[in-house]
């Protein structure tokens, strides 16, 4: 990265001592600054600030916290505790328990290849692919995108990380008023948008939208908020997801809201959740209707 801010310095530097220089023109007026000294210096301000919302990503390999849960899903809602359990490049798991009791309900299990939803209370389960997952395949996601979202950085979709070189994708709105700056990258149907502190550089929101103002649109609102010091980073205690979607057979109006507590490293834990024989495969939408009741 310091190689190519050094390039971009020395390519303005270069700009900057032609567009400075004034010519005469054969009757006498000057002719104006030229403007590529100016657009150079905005694409580096720009580069410049996504790199520092990059760095605000967290060292740890590990995050495992203790979580209180909250889903809405139209006039249904459901509140209990659990537990989050998420490893870098390997997965990410969410425990629902039964309040009180303690004994759990359910898991939401991510790994790199494949989405594991478990029912408890009636031994069921789905186990497929992120295409095969509607909501998740609608937005582009997979298991990186998800981490990213989890973990409170940027991502490339279909990517496993950002690079340093890849950085001068993302666009900058650097006319944004308030304190938030809203980082941007396209890729065909899909908009990204990460809306980070104009001086923490810490994101507020992530919003993915694929194909706005059309009847198949789609858009995820991730919002971030009580951030605290985790290492030498700072990482959100709360996290509220809006999912709305006209992609899937059923139109869907879903908001997701936990805040984490005793959030740690701790990396005693198995990665990998094996699903008893006495359970039954069934499909996504089973599943998630039985939860809700």
């Amino acid at each position: 990265m310091k190689k190519i801010v050094y390039v971009i310095l020395v390519v303005a530097t270069v700009l900057a001592s032609c567009g400075t220089k004034k010519a005469v023109t054969s009757d006498g007026k000057k002719l104006e600054k030229t403007t590529s000294d100016t657009v150079t210096a905005q694409q580096q301000q720009k580069l410049q600030f996504v790199q520092k919302v990059s760095d605000q990503a967290l060292y740890q390999k590990n995050i495992v916290s203790k979580l209180s849960f909250n889903l809405k899903n139209g006039e249904k809602s459901i509140s209990v505790p659990g537990s989050l359990h998420m490893r870098k490049d390997d997965v990410i798991r969410i425990q629902l328990m039964v309040p009180i009791i303690g004994t759990e309900v359910g898991r939401l299990e991510f790994t790199k290849d494949y989405v594991l939803i478990i029912d408890r209370l009636h031994k069921e389960y789905i186990k497929a692919d992120y295409g095969k997952v509607d909501f998740l395949h609608a937005n582009g996601i997979n298991f990186y995108s998800l981490q990213a979202l989890f973990w409170n950085q940027l991502f490339l979709p279909g990517k496993q990380r950002v690079g340093e070189t890849q950085l001068e994708q993302y666009d900058v709105d650097l006319t944004a008023k308030g304190n938030l700056q809203p980082v941007i990258l396209r890729q065909d149907k899909m908009t990204f948008t990460w809306d980070a502190d104009k001086v923490s550089a810490l994101i507020h929101e992530a919003v993915i939208s694929y194909a706005a103002g059309t009847p198949k649109a789609s858009s995820l609102h991730w919002s971030y908020a009580d951030f605290r010091a985790f290492g030498s980073k700072q990482y959100p205690h709360q996290h509220t997801i809006h999912f709305k979607s006209n992609a899937v057979k059923q139109k869907k109006d879903i908001t997701v809201t936990f805040s984490l507590s005793g959030v740690s490293a701790d990396s005693k834990w198995e990665p990998r959740t094996t699903v008893s024989e006495k359970y039954k495969a069934v499909k996504a939408e089973d599943v998630l209707k039985k939860l809700m009741k």
